[in-house]
């Protein structure tokens, strides 16, 4: 079974992540920006491609390859999560783990309890993906929502190719990256448009 499909794991990962990102952005993170960089903290070798590239080494000592099969068709597995994305946020917020504030958009952050949590996991994965995680968001947070879409669809391109074309994945030709499902925020309220930016 894939990781990736058991909710706890991927839960447990979002928390990791809203750990490491409290470092630099302790107001929260909006839903966009955490499907991206739980993304690419967990796929971190597609920022870091270059073998010039000064993360690299660092990456591969913490037990990230590329040659896994995870990186076999990265668009389409970005897609999947950000299928349940939501749905994971709204578990979070609803065990106390998460909290949500509203100001000119949705941003979610640790609780106490969150946080505490977090300081107790000490698998080798969670500190491989919380070192990961804080390479992703000192190199990603400071681009704006448009820079970091069109980054990522970079970054999901088919590793090898020469015309940098991206993985067939239909629902990135919009030049945007995918909403969940759901109109309706964990929260209950129904997003704005300016929420998706």
């Amino acid at each position: 079974m894939n990781p990736d499909e058991v909710a706890v794991f991927r839960q447990a990962r979002l928390v990791l992540l809203l750990a490491a990102s409290a470092e630099r952005a302790p107001e929260g993170v909006d839903a966009e920006r955490l499907g991206i960089y739980d993304f690419l903290a967990a796929h971190p070798l597609l920022l870091a491609r270059g073998e010039d590239d000064p993360d690299r080494l660092t990456l591969r000592l913490t037990g990230f390859d590329e040659r896994s099969i995870c990186y076999a068709s990265p668009a389409q597995r970005f897609v999947s999560g950000q299928l349940v994305l939501a749905r994971d946020l709204a578990d979070l917020v609803g065990r106390g783990l998460v909290s949500v504030t509203v100001s000119g958009r949705i941003r979610y952050r640790l609780t106490p309890a969150g946080a505490s949590m977090a300081s107790r996991f000490s698998a080798m994965y969670s500190q491989a993906y919380v070192t990961a995680a804080r390479i992703v968001i000192r190199r990603t947070r400071r681009l704006s929502g448009r820079k970091l879409r069109e980054s990522l669809r970079q970054w999901l391109s088919t590793p090898g190719r020469p015309d940098g074309q991206l993985h067939p994945a239909h629902l990135l030709d919009s030049g945007h990256v995918p909403d969940a499902p759901s109109s309706t925020d964990p929260t209950g309220q129904t997003r704005r448009p300016e929420d998706r930016t």
